[in-house]
């Protein structure tokens, strides 16, 4: 089965710091299929790779379960 890299770009409320920056990118990176996960603290957004079997309720998901919001 081939699997096609995708990008999604997901607005994340609740970022205050590089810290916080982090620590998003690491519950992203965490999620089986993400590739990599950049995170811009000053548009409040994160940029993610992914598989296409990775979904975007699993992603915010895993933002949510960071501690920070994604409407």
């Amino acid at each position: 089965m081939i699997q096609l890299t995708m990008t999604t770009t997901l607005n994340i409320e609740g970022m205050s710091c590089q810290h916080c920056a982090a620590h998003v990118k690491e519950a992203l990176e965490a999620v089986a299929g993400v590739l990599s996960a950049n995170v811009d603290l000053e548009k409040k957004n994160a940029r993610v790779e992914h598989n296409d079997s990775v979904s975007l309720e699993t992603m915010k998901a895993a933002v949510s379960e960071a501690g920070y919001e994604s409407p």
